[in-house]
């Protein structure tokens, strides 16, 4: 619902376009001088102002230049006395959208009204147009020609033509935020904003901000109002990334946007409608979490409507030679040196290679041999020393001592003392290790900070 703010020294014109907008569906407020106005626009926030131009203590134009200055975008439409068209013009001129002459007709008001929402919300589209149009994520991003990736690419273009929530699962690195982008460049919301968001590596406090705004004065720091991703996402694609890190109480109100299509944002009693489409995406294994008790079953469900899995670089050996051809094609440009290939040697190597980092991995390996590379065709030196010998990554044998205890502590505990145990072999580079066991950076954190069985006994 737009909501708007009628600002004018006559109670009667004050009144009379409250009721009337009122009822064509418009969220109204009304102010009696521009000082008041102002006051009521940093408390609330307005779509859309109407003004009278004469008024005492700030007139028209006053406030119309004091409100542009705050919000550059907001639309003002000024009443003018008939026959000052002089004035209606110089409103104009100081980026008013539209003006009213007095005496005016309500149907007329009306038609001016949805004129300025008309033009602000095709400002809008066209802006995410455009942002979408500046970017290439569609089909032609997704390299492969084998089995897995054309099963793959059929399975997208048919969840692209429907709504349904959808969940895409695999390991770090296996591209799915260009599976989630190339969805919604082919879907029905193109025209609409795409908004990705890493729900691991964002506060719970300000990811519950991000995604749903709040009201002026909500908490420390909140000065003015702001709008929720799911809102401003409207008629667009919103992308949750590293879903299964979301905070659990968190997750109840996820469930239950997704559940209403609403959303309440912080400090407000008045829950919004959104109509955003929910792309979820996970390199966690959430069937554990849920038994963990770090995943609600019925959220899992909720975002489960069609699961979309990716299949690890390391299982589709046959796509590495045409990857590493776009890599060399998309990194040599920005490096300024001419790399046309690698060799067969190299080739064979890269081909062979586990790929725990997947094609995030591939894509950095390849820039740093187009960086290091003397010749047009980048020969095996390049390489770093764990992909011309794999076995100089892997691990000594991991000892640890079985004892006899629920299974959920057995795994928190077990997984607590292998995520030690392989830092100590990378030199505590946690960063690498999260990249190594197939997980997000905050996720090695968290399960660092986790309590055990073990200690809590002690």
């Amino acid at each position: 619902m737009f909501s708007i703010l009628v600002v004018d020294d006559e109670k009667l014109i004050r009144d009379l376009l409250r009721d009337y907008l009122a009822k064509n569906g418009f969220k109204v407020d009304t102010a009696v001088d521009g000082i008041d106005a102002l006051a009521k626009y940093e408390s609330n926030g307005y779509d859309l102002v109407i003004t009278d131009l004469n008024m005492p203590e700030l007139d028209g134009i006053g406030l119309l230049k004091q409100l542009k200055a705050v919000s550059p975008d907001i639309s003002v439409i000024v009443i003018t006395a008939y026959g000052t068209i002089e004035s209606a013009i110089d409103v104009v001129k100081e980026g008013a959208s539209d003006y009213v002459l007095k005496p005016f007709i309500l149907e007329e008001v009306l038609i001016k009204i949805q004129k300025a929402f008309n033009i602000k919300t095709l400002s809008k589209e066209n802006v995410a147009l455009k942002t979408e149009l500046n970017k290439t994520f569609n089909f032609k991003n997704i390299i492969g020609k084998s089995r897995k990736i054309k099963d793959l690419l059929s399975l997208i273009k048919k969840v692209s033509l429907v709504r349904s929530n959808i969940l895409i699962t695999g390991e770090s690195g296996t591209g799915k935020e260009i599976v989630a982008r190339a969805i919604h460049v082919n879907s029905g919301n193109k025209n609409g904003l795409f908004t990705a968001i890493n729900c691991g590596a964002i506060p719970e406090n300000l990811l519950e901000s991000e995604l749903f705004g709040y009201k002026k004065g909500a908490f420390t720091g909140a000065y003015k109002n702001k709008e929720g991703l799911f809102i401003t996402a409207s008629n667009g694609t919103i992308f949750l990334d590293e879903i299964g890190n979301m905070p659990m109480s968190l997750q109840v109100k996820i469930l239950r946007a997704l559940e209403t299509r609403e959303v309440q944002p912080i400090g407000s009693n008045e829950f919004l409608p959104f109509n955003a489409r929910i792309i979820a995406a996970t390199n966690s294994n959430l069937a554990l979490a849920i038994d963990h008790g770090t995943f609600r079953e019925d959220l899992y469900y909720r975002l489960n409507v069609i699961e979309i899995k990716l299949p690890p670089l390391r299982e589709r050996s046959e796509d590495i030679p045409l990857l590493v051809r776009y890599f060399i094609e998309k990194k040599y440009k920005g490096i300024n040196k001419l790399v046309k290939g690698v060799t067969p040697e190299t080739m064979e190597l890269l081909c062979i290679y586990d790929w725990k980092g997947n094609i995030r991995e591939l894509e950095n390996i390849i820039e740093r041999c187009i960086v290091l590379s003397d010749t047009e065709r980048i020969g095996a030196e390049c390489l770093p020393a764990f992909v011309k010998n794999p076995k100089s990554r892997s691990l000594p044998k991991f000892d640890r001592n079985i004892k006899i205890q629920l299974l959920k502590d057995a795994a928190r505990e077990f997984e607590h003392d292998y995520i030690t145990y392989v830092l100590n072999h990378f030199d505590n580079d946690k960063k690498a290790v999260a990249n190594v066991l197939g997980v997000s950076l905050a996720s090695i954190y968290r399960r660092l900070e986790e309590e055990t069985p073990q200690d809590k006994k002690k």
